[in-house]
């Protein structure tokens, strides 16, 4: 069966992920880290692709984007593989390729699961059991979201924007959300729907940008469709032996 193009929509949230090739660390330390987000804020930019959160793990990147283009979301994924890959490798004397294949996206339903979305990206070190707390923080948009430094990355949505009407209280807000954190089945389903590519949301949603990405969002039913029987085989056909 031939593989779906990838799931991209103009103006849609999208979540993103990309692995590292065979489990290996994308960053091995904080120069790597540095780096690696200063060419994303400038693919970003280059391709009007608007981030919402982010998180680098050691094996694993994770974004919340929303792409003025559909094609952006892809461009500023190759703009990041060319330049990143290529000055890793020199760096650490190593060849071949870092990241685990192309990368992979859901569009989701802000209205439903954006806040849900934004904590499991910025959960994810903590989840992989690759960072303390604090490391956590620093290499995600949590500590622009907790209100400990500004990110110059992060373009916030207007439904973060909507759990308060001041910093202060958003910034609470998102703390609680955060320590609360996410229930299991809530992550797999977040996790199942950015790694298979379907749409995260509701039935009219995946309806409506069905329709404009042009693709099908949402996993097809199993089995002969209903009311359909199989046209029964000529008698010269078979075998004497059945």
């Amino acid at each position: 069966m031939a593989r779906l193009p990838r799931l991209a929509a103009a103006g849609y949230v999208h979540l993103l992920t990309q692995r590292g090739h065979n489990g290996e660390a994308m960053f091995r330390d904080d120069r790597d880290r540095e780096r690696f987000v200063q060419l994303l804020r400038e693919a970003a930019l280059a391709h009007r692709v608007a981030i919402h959160a982010w998180a680098l793990a050691d094996s694993e990147l994770l974004l919340l984007a929303t792409p003025a283009e559909a094609p952006g979301l892809g461009r500023m994924m190759q703009a990041l593989g060319r330049r990143y890959v290529g000055e890793f490798n020199r760096r650490h004397a190593r060849s071949g390729t870092l990241w685990d294949g192309r990368f992979r996206a859901t569009a989701i339903e802000a209205e439903t699961w954006l806040l849900d979305c934004l904590c499991y990206v910025e959960l994810a070190a903590l989840r992989a059991g690759s960072a303390s707390e604090a490391q956590a923080q620093r290499w995600s948009s949590a500590r622009h979201h907790l209100g400990l430094a500004p990110d110059a990355l992060v373009s916030d949505h207007p439904l973060y924007w909507a759990i308060g009407n001041t910093p202060f209280e958003r910034e609470a807000a998102h703390r609680r959300l955060l320590e609360r954190g996410l229930g299991a089945a809530q992550a797999r389903t977040i996790a199942d729907a950015a790694a298979k590519g379907w749409a995260l949301g509701s039935a009219p949603f995946a309806a409506l940008l069905a329709e404009r990405s042009g693709r099908r969002v949402v996993p097809g039913k199993r089995g002969r469709p209903r009311g359909k029987t199989e046209a029964p085989v000529p008698a010269s056909t078979m075998s004497p032996n059945k």
